[in-house]
């Protein structure tokens, strides 16, 4: 699969997630075959250029190529200059937010508020691909509402505005994460358009992959949530797209070596007080269903010191070594919060 003039490894892409896909986390999904990671959004508003939060979702350091930033903002000439910033500051690939069904983006009709405005999609667009010299692409969802789906237009918009690359969640705005994604129209867009179009919503599982693939007949697939705490699901569904057989789960050894080099690597990004403070969700995630994980999760978010954070992790898992070599779920009361 291409985007522009760089050709991906495999067409399984990490979805930007913001507060999840930073540096460290892109960085381990392509370790386990993501052949490309979304940054967490950038915002457009040039103030905040030189705050901490920006300086570090633009720091690239390390990171295997395409480096793609994501950006966000309503206003044509902030969104193309934000680009430029990010193109100087390394990005490869911009990726411009406009599925985001969060209320504190849509509110200053950013993300997914923006496809109520399919003149004002345009002008952004044009605005940022003329703006930088490297491949442009665009997120989406289906529509704003179950009575307004235009998605198939603003495909047609994007294409025709030099867009190289279409992702699109499988729900609406008003649908926020609940029900189930629908593949219909991503289905419909791909049809009409011929720049590549990613499908993207609960492809939680490698069959649910190769069916995603073949009934919307997309060029690829994006992984949201289910990449959390299972970065490895990445190499499962490569395998299985390639072979039509399961590659052996990961063992608990493996998954506590992940856990620690993502923690320490978060220490490393953010400093210590910071890191092991963000790191609690991860590890949460990792263990999430594991054998007396409940209880573990609540005392970790207790412990306030980063030796103490990696002890109680290396004592979990040399608990969990004693009665398997493989993981066990047993917490399933709802399936949606291991996969979702």
């Amino acid at each position: 699969m291409h985007i522009g003039s760089h050709k991906l490894k495999n067409n399984i892409i990490l979805a930007p997630m913001a507060g999840v896909t930073d540096r460290p986390f892109r960085m381990l999904c392509k370790h386990y075959g993501a052949g490309m990671a979304i940054s967490e959004m950038v915002t457009s508003n040039s103030l905040l250029y030189g705050s901490e939060k920006t300086l570090l979702r633009a720091n690239h350091e390390g990171e295997v190529a395409p480096i793609s930033v994501q950006i966000a903002g309503a206003d044509p000439k902030m969104m193309a200059e934000a680009a430029k910033f990010n193109m100087n500051k390394g990005a490869q690939i911009i990726d411009i937010n406009m599925g985001c069904p969060a209320k504190k983006i849509c509110n200053v009709m950013a993300g997914s508020a923006l496809l109520q405005k399919e003149k004002l999609v345009e002008k952004i667009l044009k605005a940022v691909v003329k703006s930088v010299n490297i491949p442009v692409t665009l997120k989406i969802r289906t529509g704003w509402d179950k009575d307004h789906k235009n998605a198939s237009r603003i495909g047609k918009i994007a294409e025709d505005s030099g867009i190289q690359a279409l992702s699109m969640h499988g729900r609406t705005r008003a649908c926020l994460y609940k029900g189930d994604a629908e593949y219909d129209t991503i289905a419909e867009v791909k049809q009409k358009i011929s720049i590549p179009v990613i499908a993207n919503g609960d492809i939680t599982t490698p069959e649910k992959a190769k069916f995603v693939l073949e009934y919307t007949k997309a060029d690829g697939i994006m992984i949201g949530r289910a990449a959390q705490g299972k970065p490895w699901i990445f190499r499962e569904i490569d395998h299985f797209l390639k072979t039509g057989e399961h590659i052996e789960r990961p063992t608990i050894l493996e998954i506590e070596k992940t856990t620690l080099q993502h923690v320490n690597d978060l220490y490393d990004f953010y400093g210590v007080e910071r890191g092991y403070r963000i790191a609690r969700k991860h590890i949460s995630w990792y263990t999430k269903g594991l054998k007396n994980s409940a209880e573990f999760r609540f005392k970790m978010n207790q412990i306030d010191s980063d030796t103490e954070q990696i002890e109680y992790i290396e004592q979990y898992f040399n608990e969990l070594k004693k009665f398997n070599k493989y993981i066990t779920y047993e917490e399933l009361e709802n399936k949606h919060e291991l996969v979702a």
